[in-house]
């Protein structure tokens, strides 16, 4: 369905046509694109607060700068919806993060004017100094270069790499703060509260205001920049009592400026083009900006799902059986169980307690479950710092966000012998975020360091008991860390609460005897194999199941059983091929003279893009179908 845009917005079908209409006209831009959003994703879905609490500086970045040989950098890209519309892609808005349809964040072979594609936390800074430093090199000094950051993503340790770098670039990069006091849940730390402090002192903003008003009469003889910012900056650590925090990094520090007045920020952002060197902006925004009910739950309209624009009402359907429960939630309410019987537990979650449910357990136990921000280095460090105490630290991290934290896990944990568990979400497929939030990777990249065990389970009750397992003492004398990988979304078991029982490490299942040929998983696609062999078996085809369970370390009696027995055999995962489960019986193969055919289900060595899970599966061919016809393609090629 198209949404018909407001008579101002249909107009503008690129940046350069926003920049024909005049001041005066920016604040009805500003309301129907911001009607536009609504309008759009209350009937399609998407990401939703943040880009509305952008409008304002998103129309004024595309007025004043002369994109796209100016440059915009989006951190993460969640705000960048009002971009996408006035960057020519407006009539193709409604396919947004739909499969074949437009990505969700920014992305460079979508659009000239997406610089830099996002998707990940705290980059921007980095990505337009590097663009600033390119075009330092070759000449090009009017060339502007802006990123654009929450300050949610101020907390990532790259943000702060970046600005200690930016501050003796000597490059014309300016960075856009962009202060709402949310990532997807409320901010945390010192940096939040440092904000705050500059955002709510009385005294320092009226000081501001007056300064600004006094000396803007010398704007005509060219001293106002440098009178204003010489004053303020003489003001700034007396009246807050502390350091600027930017400024002390050498970088010019404007604001802090109401995000919302579009006329003022056109004003600053022009001010802002004439002083060379690098620069932040503190800009004050409300995330869910014009849409009441966003304004007042953040965390829950960051990415509601279909809603009634009128009423506020989120659309969900309402089951007339019992539905199995998500495995996040899983996760969170069984977390608490354990800890309520072993007061050695502690959870960890880099900014992601709603997503992760580890805000189940921090409500009960506050000082038992940290949120450390977009940290995730941080976290798995702070975690191996509690395991060298004798805590059972969980640190639950999303599979696409384990990935910043690589270094860690080798340096910090393996190499120490630290028994943490990694509980990673969102492992395999994350669906509609498409590539840059797939846990493509994970299975490979944990099962390729010492002293780690990696596991994933098939269904919510082998999740309860591989946490129970990873939380007992006796594993502590393993010495090793623990890896715990289950995808987004719902589970197969409405009655999910069944009691925990200790899982051998490195034992699998088997599911179904057969002979014909042996269908060998790992997590959550297990399912998909059951139902796979039950339709096999309608066809006369009579295939075993064996849920693995362990990736590291295998269960090598089992294989040795399956490859004396069966000559075909297909492995499925919901992870990447290269390194991962199918390689890992590949290579147990090799090592034990076994010969087989082999037919490998799982993510490709490619970029899969966006879409629903279940879409992505079947592209890759381990959907129930997939793992059908590769059974059906297997047995074929040895009968004749």
């Amino acid at each position: 369905m198209l949404i018909e845009p407001g008579k101002l917005l249909k107009q503008i079908n690129t940046p350069e046509d926003l920049r024909q209409l005049s001041p005066e006209e920016l604040f009805d831009v500003c309301t129907e694109l911001r009607q536009y959003i609504i309008d759009t994703v209350s009937i399609h879905g998407g990401h939703f607060g943040a880009s509305l609490g952008v409008v304002e500086l998103t129309v004024a970045l595309h007025y004043v700068f002369n994109t796209p040989d100016d440059q915009l950098v989006w951190d993460v890209g969640h705000q960048a919806y009002g971009h996408k519309i006035l960057t020519g892609r407006r009539d193709k808005f409604h396919t947004n993060r739909k499969y074949g349809g437009l990505s969700g964040f920014p992305k460079r072979k979508e659009s000239d004017y997406d610089t830099f594609g996002v998707g990940h936390s705290s980059t921007s800074i980095s990505a337009a100094l590097g663009m600033a430093l390119a075009s330092k090199q070759k000449g090009e000094h009017d060339r502007q270069h802006v990123a654009i950051i929450g300050d949610g993503a101020m907390t990532g340790g790259l943000a702060f790499e970046g600005m200690n770098h930016a501050g003796v670039s000597d490059t014309n990069v300016l960075i856009i703060l962009n202060d709402n006091c949310m990532s997807i849940d409320p901010n945390v730390g010192a940096l939040k509260d440092y904000l705050t402090d500059i955002t709510t002192s009385k005294t320092y903003n009226r000081f501001r205001d007056e300064v600004w008003r006094i000396l803007g009469k010398f704007n005509r003889f060219g001293r106002f920049q440098e009178l204003a910012s010489k004053v303020e900056g003489a003001v700034k650590g007396s009246i807050l009592k502390q350091s600027n925090l930017f400024e002390s990094l050498n970088l010019r520090y404007f604001g802090p400026v109401d995000g919302h007045d579009i006329n003022h920020m056109v004003h600053v952002l022009n001010d802002l083009k004439d002083i060379p060197g690098p620069k932040l902006l503190h800009c004050v925004t409300v995330k869910g900006k014009g849409f009441a009910p966003a304004e007042k739950n953040q965390t829950k309209w960051h990415a509601p799902g279909l809603f009634d624009k009128v009423t506020g009402e989120i659309h969900k359907s309402v089951p007339t059986t019992p539905q199995p429960p998500k495995y996040q939630q899983v996760f969170g309410n069984t977390i608490l169980e354990l800890a309520k019987e072993n007061e050695k537990i502690m959870g960890v979650t880099p900014a992601m307690p709603s997503g992760s449910s580890l805000n189940i357990m921090m409500k009960e136990m506050p000082d038992r479950a940290i949120d450390v921000g977009i940290a995730e280095q941080h976290a798995v460090t702070v975690s191996a710092g509690m395991a060298t105490q004798g805590l059972t630290v969980f640190c639950n991290i999303y599979s696409t966000f384990m990935q910043r934290a690589f270094d860690q896990v080798i340096h910090d944990v393996c190499i120490q012998g630290l028994p943490v568990v990694f509980c990673l979400d969102r492992a395999g497929f994350a669906g509609a975020d498409g590539p840059t939030h797939h846990g493509a990777y994970d299975l490979a990249y944990m099962r390729c360091i010492p002293n780690m065990i990696v596991s994933s389970p098939m269904n919510e009750s082998e999740l309860r008991n591989l946490m129970y397992t990873a939380s007992l003492d006796e594993f502590k004398e393993e010495k090793k860390a623990f890896t715990i990988r289950y995808p987004r979304g719902q589970g197969v078991m409405p009655e999910w609460r069944t009691p925990l029982q200790k899982v051998e490490i490195g034992k699998g299942r088997k599911l179904r005897d057969g002979k014909d040929a042996a269908i060998l998983t790992i997590g959550h696609v297990g399912n998909y194999a059951t139902e796979a062999c039950a339709t096999l078996a309608e066809e006369g085809l009579d295939v075993a199941h064996y849920d693995m369970r362990f990736v590291k370390p295998l269960d090598e009696e089992m294989l040795h059983e399956i490859f004396q027995n069966f000559k075909e055999v297909v492995t499925v995962e919901d992870g990447c091929l290269q390194g991962g489960f199918g390689s890992a019986i590949l290579e147990f193969m090799a090592e034990h003279g076994y010969t087989a055919k082999i037919k490998r289900l799982g993510i490709p060595d490619e970029i899969v893009e966006h879409g629903s899970q279940l879409e992505l599966q079947a592209e890759c061919g381990f959907d129930p179908q997939g793992i059908i016809n590769s059974v059906r393609e297997i047995v074929e090629v040895v009968f004749k």
